[in-house]
């Protein structure tokens, strides 16, 4: 079967871009005059463009429709109000058994308490807005929207001078979002969020605009050093900030609280998916915890590579690794056991290719986070 293309397909073609199947979408990894590190440093520098149409998107509406979300996910929706956005989790149900495992990490648009739009990873969309629709109450509709909507991501600390060019509205408090025209005249959702540690913004357009948004953000961009970015640099910027990526830190077999992201769980909610399994491991202590890890030689930590203690006995296993364009370094996220006993600053080691690689223990980031 074809993978599927984002409406900007034929723009990612014409730059040459490096093309590569992502979960089921042909997406750009890098673009022709760089690469990974120069668009890494555009982002961390001046501006970045990405194009990440294959985030699926989905609205829940219906009277209590907001009520009805915040009954299923894992944060509180109540933290929030209309006009604001929250990272939340969907979780296996209690009854599962894997319950308390995560069937996929999302943001949630909240424009009122009948209308949520919902942006969650390509791979796992149909199956998170098809297992909200399939509890839905009477009146309240879930939409799949993924072939209706781009979505495109701009980052870097001069992203706000990009959008002001534009004419759109970009001094928004960290996430929350506005909709507004600008550009190629297109009703754009401006959002104040990313994936890459910068300061950013998240732009959702029909996908029927979106060739005329992405020719406009460029076009504005041009003296600001703005780059086309693909999904290699937005993967190594997101590792360099211990973001999460689902199927790597996040999965049906590794929980949030395995994962460190119990801070995206409302744990005094009176229902979510999932809810009793996670407070009872809350409780008990999770058998593993997710640790970030400095190379401290040349080697390069790669996913599936196995976490040594100093008796070379495997303690546990990288989630993620990259070199970090950055700090010219390995660096990696690993689940290592609790039982190991790690604190920040061990060493430990990590098997390369059948040598042991040093590496530090960290918590991430290991940069500096500009997000807000």
């Amino acid at each position: 079967m074809s993978p599927l293309t984002s409406p900007l397909h034929d723009r990612h073609v014409a730059a040459g871009a490096k093309l590569a199947d992502f979960s089921g979408w042909s997406m750009p990894i890098e673009y022709a005059g760089g690469g990974v590190l120069a668009e890494h440093a555009a982002v961390r520098s001046a501006v970045g463009l990405f194009d990440v149409s294959h985030l699926g998107s989905g609205t829940v509406r219906g009277p209590g429709a907001a009520a009805f979300v915040d009954s299923c996910l894992t944060n509180d929706l109540s933290r929030i109000g209309p006009g604001q956005a929250q990272y939340t989790l969907c979780c296996l149900p209690d009854g599962d058994p894997r319950a308390g495992g995560v069937v996929d990490d999302l943001i949630v648009y909240l424009h009122g308490p009948d209308d949520v739009l919902l942006v969650p990873n390509a791979a796992n969309a149909a199956e998170v807005l098809g297992r909200l629709a399939d509890a839905a109450p009477a009146g309240v509709t879930v939409t799949d929207r993924h072939r209706e909507v781009a979505v495109l991501a701009l980052q870097g600390p001069r992203s706000l001078q990009v959008l002001e060019l534009l004419g759109l509205p970009g001094e928004l408090p960290y996430m929350s979002f506005v909709t507004g025209t600008g550009g190629a005249g297109a009703e754009v959702t401006v959002c104040r969020t990313g994936y890459t540690g910068e300061h950013g913004y998240e732009l959702l357009v029909d996908a029927a605009h979106a060739e005329e948004l992405w020719d406009a953000v460029l076009e504005a961009g041009q003296d600001l050093g703005i780059r086309p970015c693909g999904l290699g640099a937005r993967d190594t910027l997101r590792t360099e900030m211990g973001y999460p990526l689902h199927g790597h830190e996040l999965s049906r077999d590794i929980t949030p609280n395995q994962a460190r992201a119990g801070w995206a769980v409302g744990w005094r909610k009176p229902a979510f998916w999932g809810r009793e399994a996670l407070l009872a491991e809350k409780a008990a202590g999770p058998a593993r915890l997710l640790w970030g890890l400095r190379a401290e030689g040349r080697g390069i930590p790669r996913p599936g590579m196995a976490v040594l203690d100093a008796a070379g006995t495997a303690v546990g296993e990288v989630t993620s690794g990259t070199f970090s364009p950055t700090l010219r370094t390995g660096i990696a996220l690993a689940l290592i056991g609790t039982a190991a006993g790690v604190q920040e600053g061990d060493e430990l080691a990590v098997d390369v290719r059948g040598r042991p690689q040093a590496v530090r223990v960290v918590r991430p980031p290991f940069v500096e986070s500009h997000v807000r």
